[in-house]
C-alpha cells in the first residue's frame, strides 16, 4: 500500500513502519492515525510478517507529539473524539498479535511517547528525549499515556513525569524502565533487526500466545491470571509446532515451524 505520511517496508518476516513527516518532527495528525490503522491491519493479517518495527523519518524525532494545529481547534466534544481515536489506533498496535518494536530515533513526546508505550518493546538512541508535556498545553495525555505509563514505570514515577511535563534523556528512561535498551544511533535499526530475528526464530504461535497471556492476565487477580495462562498453555500443547519443538529438541536439531 502507498501512504502519504508513512513508509512501510517488508523484508521477509520483518516489517518496518516509518512515520514520514520529518519537516514537522513526525507529528501525529488525523491522516497519520488513519494510515497507521490501515498499515497495522494489513500487517497483522499478513502471515509472512512476524515482527514489526516502528520508527521516525529523519534524525531528530520518532514523533514529537500530536499536531498542535489540530489540538488547538478542538472543543469538548471533538477533543473526546480525538482522544478516543488515538486510543483506538494505539490499542490496535498493542494488540495486533505480533511483537512491535519502537525504534526511538529522537524526540518521543506526547503522542510519540504514547505510541512508543503501545509497542511491545522500546529501543532508543542515546540522544533520544521522552516525555508527556500535555500539562503545558492545559491538557492531559489523551492517547493512553495516563494509563500505560503507570503500568510500565510505576504510579509515582509516572505521575512525576505526567504532572511536570518533564522531558527526560534516554539514559533516565532506561533507568526507570520506560525504554528497554539504549544504543548508539548507528546501531538502532541493526539492533532492532537482531532482536526481531531472535523472535522470528521462535515458534510463531508461541510468540503470539505469550503476548496474549501477558495482555489478558495483566489486570486480573493472580489466580485468575494463572487460569488464563493454563488455558493458553493447553491450547499450544495440542499444536503441531509443540510436537515439532519438543521432537527437534530431543533429536538435537533446529525446529521447523509451520505455525500450526
Amino acid at each position: 500500500m502507498t501512504y502519504e505520511n508513512l513508509l512501510c517496508d517488508v523484508q521477509g518476516p520483518i516489517a518496518t513502519v516509518t512515520l514520514n513527516r520529518p519537516g514537522v518532527l513526525n507529528a501525529l495528525n488525523a491522516r497519520t492515525f488513519d494510515e497507521l490503522e490501515a498499515a497495522f491491519i494489513a500487517l497483522s493479517q499478513d502471515s509472512g510478517v512476524r515482527v514489526i518495527l516502528v520508527t521516525g523519518a529523519g534524525e531528530k524525532a520518532f514523533a514529537a507529539g500530536a499536531d498542535i494545529n489540530e489540538l488547538a481547534a478542538t472543543d469538548a466534544a471533538s477533543g473526546n473524539a480525538k482522544a478516543r481515536r488515538g486510543q483506538s489506533v494505539f490499542r490496535l498496535i498493542e494488540t495486533c498479535g505480533k511483537p512491535v518494536i519502537a525504534c526511538i530515533n529522537g524526540f518521543a513526546l506526547g503522542g510519540g511517547c504514547e505510541l512508543a508505550m503501545a509497542c511491545t518493546l522500546r529501543l532508543a538512541v542515546e540522544t533520544a528525549r521522552l516525555g508527556q508535556p500535555e500539562v503545558k498545553l492545559g491538557l492531559i495525555a489523551g492517547y493512553g499515556g495516563t494509563q500505560r505509563m503507570p503500568r510500565l514505570i510505576g504510579r509515582s514515577t509516572a505521575l512525576r513525569l505526567l504532572l511536570t511535563g518533564e522531558m527526560i534523556p534516554a539514559a533516565e528512561a532506561l533507568r526507570i524502565g520506560l525504554v528497554d535498551e539504549v544504543v548508539p544511533a548507528e546501531r538502532l535499526l541493526p539492533r532492532a533487526a537482531e532482536l526481531a530475528a531472535s523472535i522470528v526464530a521462535m515458534a510463531p504461535l508461541a510468540v503470539a500466545a505469550t503476548i496474549e497471556a501477558v495482555e489478558r492476565g495483566s489486570d486480573l487477580e493472580i489466580e485468575d491470571a494463572m487460569k488464563v495462562e493454563a488455558e493458553i498453555f493447553g491450547r499450544l500443547a495440542g499444536t503441531a509446532d509443540k510436537t515439532e519443538g519438543t521432537t527437534a529438541f530431543l533429536e538435537k536439531r533446529p525446529p521447523r515451524w509451520t505455525g500450526r
